[in-house]
């Protein structure tokens, strides 16, 4: 097949995928599977909806649009551009919003293909991504107002995000803070909302402690499933974690100084390196770069190779600790980190082998 290249263990991530929706099943929680870390890739989406998916959730209407033979609902969970409002409606069931004029337009496209269309209001409790702020209660009251007039719009839940912009961890605090919200709205306009979407893979770890509010009915869930991982990328237990591999040739082998000779200026992407001197090493070049995957989140398995850094095309790694008489054509074997899938899987000069 040649290289870089992805291996990937669909088997692995059907059983993790069977192991989450059912254990989310007993709490009486939605699973909507989110499938934007695998950039869409069919044959990996079709192991995540035999192990028993609710939702087929992307944050690319691109990719939602490739899965319409598969009968469960999509759910679009990017806030969505109103150049795309026709798409959306189009090739999705559900979308999660926070603006008005989009979910105006959402009603515009929606009202035209005779469709109710769902949507999810987001809700921001802390993380500084998207949704509402949850203190700003009139902007949220006159959002809800103005939802509930609209013919073609249903008010299907409300949600929010944790973890990814700011880092604020879920918390029962913050989430209760959410459910508050949900039931202030009931009352208030005398409605039911159906669904909270309280957050996504890092939730599973206060999910496991009964520590989640048990209002909370649907997560959205993608490198669990994909990766094993949750809470500080840490594995959960029970789930596969070795589901991924990424394999790179070795182009180069030199002894060389571990400090760059000459005046240090900056790199190819603005950054200024630091270098430790360890004297002459045994540095090895992978064809293998940034345009592929993000270095950092790359783990030799070999445990005695380290990845010194990268530019666009090459990765630059030290072998003088490695156990092995690596040579060139070598194949040096990786773990992957989420931020290394999301590149990799984007990457179309990275092959992708499906086990």
């Amino acid at each position: 097949m040649g290289y870089p290249m992805l291996e990937i263990n669909s088997s692995k991530i059907k059983e993790n995928t069977k192991l989450i929706v059912d254990e989310c099943h007993k709490r009486g929680i939605q699973v909507a599977g989110v499938t934007k870390v695998f950039a869409g890739y069919e044959r990996i989406v079709r192991a995540i909806v035999d192990g028993g998916i609710d939702i087929i959730a992307d944050s690319r209407i691109e990719n939602l649009k490739k899965f319409k033979k598969y009968d469960l609902p999509k759910m679009l969970i990017r806030i969505p551009m109103k150049s795309q409002a026709r798409e959306i409606i189009n090739y999705s069931d559900i979308a999660l919003v926070s603006e008005f004029d989009t979910i105006k337009e959402l009603q515009k496209y929606a009202k035209k293909e005779n469709k109710k269309y769902k949507i999810i209001l987001m809700v921001d409790v802390g993380d500084l991504r998207e949704g509402i702020f949850y203190k700003e209660k009139q902007e949220i009251y006159e959002t809800v107002k103005k939802i509930l007039e609209l013919s073609n719009i249903e008010l299907h839940g409300i949600g929010t995000n944790l973890c990814c912009y700011g880092g604020v961890i879920p918390t029962k605090d913050n989430l209760t803070e959410l459910v508050g919200v949900k039931k202030d709205l009931e009352n208030y306009f005398n409605i039911r909302i159906p669904i909270i979407s309280g957050g996504n893979s890092e939730n599973i770890q206060i999910m496991r402690m009964n520590e989640m509010p048990m209002e909370i009915n649907q997560l959205r869930i993608g490198v669990a499933l994909a990766m094993g991982i949750g809470l500080y990328d840490k594995p959960i237990e029970g789930l596969n974690t070795d589901t991924i591999k990424l394999y790179a040739e070795i182009v180069e082998i030199k002894v060389k100084p571990s400090v760059p000779i000459g005046t240090i200026g900056i790199d190819a992407f603005g950054a200024k390196p630091q270098f430790e001197d360890r004297g002459f090493r045994k540095r090895a070049i992978c064809a293998l770069g940034r345009q592929d995957v993000y270095p950092e989140f790359l783990q030799p398995i070999d445990e005695k190779i380290k990845v010194l850094g990268s530019s666009s095309d090459h990765l630059i790694i030290d072998i003088t600790d490695s156990d092995k008489e690596l040579r060139i054509g070598d194949v040096i074997e990786f773990r992957v980190l989420y931020g290394g899938l999301l590149s990799a899987m984007t990457s179309k000069y990275v092959k992708k082998k499906v086990l």
